[in-house]
């Protein structure tokens, strides 16, 4: 009985010391990090993720257990290499992260999204598609567009997406190289002259929310001219992508007209966005089922989640999967999960939740709460 007690001990001991890297930043990460979880500073956090990139259930584990730790996974590092490896003076390369529900697909883009932001990149991030078009019914919010006829503007979300981008990029916006390439009227009295300061339009959109989708369409355009122009240098995030492709939306004009997705001015900016045309960038964005309504999905792959238009779309892209905990990575979890005291119980436990969890990092999160 003693001889096991001390085996449980020793074992504990040894997760103790292996679920943890000391190596924060995520351009030194490598394949000795595999598997292991590193720590991001509350402040860049803030930064980087107060308006939304986390999963809300992963929001709230990071407040249980006082730190935010994202495990250092293989999709990750492969997608790093291949930013790595590019040539950004040729088209913006698109990428496409899929895999099955809870697979970790959004804090595989978190982690990456860290590497650009580490790397210098103007990052133009889009925490969540849905959020916009089916999260919950906003007629209040919505309005005709005074500049594309038959479509609409959801002001209120392109002003918070402006203020998620400043609080993004409150660096790069300082820079003198980006400036406004011409001049733009708003109204009689409210303009943005050539040359002004990138971050004076981003302001015009927060403060003058009536403009906001005008100023997120023509913040776009500049971005892709600054980009080419090499005055900057650009990486793309969408998570949950597929749902601008989705038929329908939970928007409705005030006589119950369903609104489209293509009919949301916002929709229309990031799909100009994520157009290969430009160069000095990279795309990443997400398949995700999660992103639509349908219950009844046959498939997580990205050519049935994009639908033919969203596919052709991208087509070409590079295909990266998000896949299930393997042997490593399951064993750095449940070290962390002890550590964290999110997991208690007997050694036999584990070899339980495994099997219960399949090993989807999702899941075994849920199951691990009560224990």
């Amino acid at each position: 009985m003693l001889s096991r007690s001390w085996r449980h001990l020793a074992r504990r001991y040894s997760q103790a010391t292996t679920f943890r890297t000391n190596e924060n930043s995520p351009a030194q990460h490598s394949e000795k990090q595999e598997g292991l979880f590193y720590t991001m500073k509350p402040e860049l956090c803030k930064q980087l993720f107060s308006h939304g990139g986390f999963p809300k259930s992963f929001m709230q584990q990071t407040k249980t257990f006082t730190e935010t730790a994202v495990m250092v996974r293989q999709p990750a590092l492969d997608l790093i290499s291949c930013i790595k490896a590019s040539d950004l003076n040729q088209p913006a390369i698109r990428y496409v992260l899929y895999g099955e529900k809870g697979s970790g697909k959004s804090l595989t883009l978190a982690h990456v999204l860290h590497y650009a932001h580490e790397d210098g990149y103007l990052i133009v991030h889009v925490p969540w598609v849905s959020e916009w078009l089916r999260r919950v019914p906003r007629h209040k919010e919505m309005s005709n567009s005074q500049t594309n006829e038959g479509f609409v503007d959801l002001p209120l979300d392109a002003a918070a997406w402006l203020i998620h981008f400043k609080s993004q990029n409150q660096t790069l916006l300082k820079s003198e190289n980006l400036k406004v390439s011409k001049e733009y009227v708003w109204s009689k009295r409210e303009k943005t002259e050539a040359g002004s300061p990138l971050h004076t339009l981003v302001e015009h959109g927060i403060n003058r929310v009536k403009y906001a989708c005008d100023v997120v369409d023509v913040l776009i355009d500049e971005i892709k001219m600054l980009s080419s122009s090499k005055q900057c240098k650009t990486f793309v995030a969408i998570d949950g992508f597929n749902s601008f492709f989705y038929p329908l939306t939970r928007l409705s004009t005030p006589t119950k007209k369903t609104v489209k997705p293509d009919e949301v001015t916002l929709t229309t900016s990031f799909l100009k966005l994520t157009h290969n045309d430009w160069t000095n960038g990279v795309i990443v964005v997400t398949a995700d089922q999660l992103a639509v309504p349908d219950d009844h999905q046959e498939s997580f792959l990205p050519r049935y989640l994009l639908y033919k238009k969203g596919f052709d779309h991208l087509d070409p892209f590079v295909p990266i999967e998000v896949g299930r905990y393997n042997e490593k990575e399951f064993q750095s979890c449940v070290g962390y999960y002890r550590d964290r005291l999110w997991l208690r119980g007997p050694p036999e436990v584990e070899t339980e939740l495994k099997f219960t969890s399949a090993c989807n990092p999702y899941r075994f999160m849920e199951q691990c709460a009560p224990l």
